[in-house]
């Protein structure tokens, strides 16, 4: 994923957490708002109450891999945020996966087909 298509900075964050909408499943929560780029970017937070280092990095990559799988699917010109909960580490990929589209179905975030 380019660097361009993340979000990095403290205040997008906070927008997103004031301002977007959100949706909880067992495995992470989403946050999204429009932005007006045309492209979508990804933010990704792990709390360190998750575990050491190794473990929130292994989160990481686990929600960056999901979105990255998925990324086709969701419409353009969203800001997302991942946010990695307990079971992120634990559910099975197909279980991970199916969280995704379904909290992406609920923020109206998947192309009509």
């Amino acid at each position: 994923m380019k660097r361009a298509d993340t979000l990095k900075e403290n205040y997008e964050f906070r927008r997103l957490y004031q301002k977007g909408a959100s949706a909880v499943g067992g495995g992470m929560v989403i946050y999204c708002r429009k932005n007006r780029l045309g492209r979508n970017r990804l933010g990704i937070t792990v709390s360190v109450k998750l575990g050491h280092a190794v473990v929130r990095n292994r989160a990481r990559r686990r929600l960056r891999e999901v979105y990255r799988l998925n990324r086709e699917k969701l419409k353009c010109g969203y800001d997302i945020i991942l946010v990695a909960r307990g079971r992120t580490l634990t559910a099975s990929w197909t279980d991970l996966n199916d969280t995704f589209l379904r909290l992406c179905r609920k923020l109206d975030l998947v192309k009509a087909l």
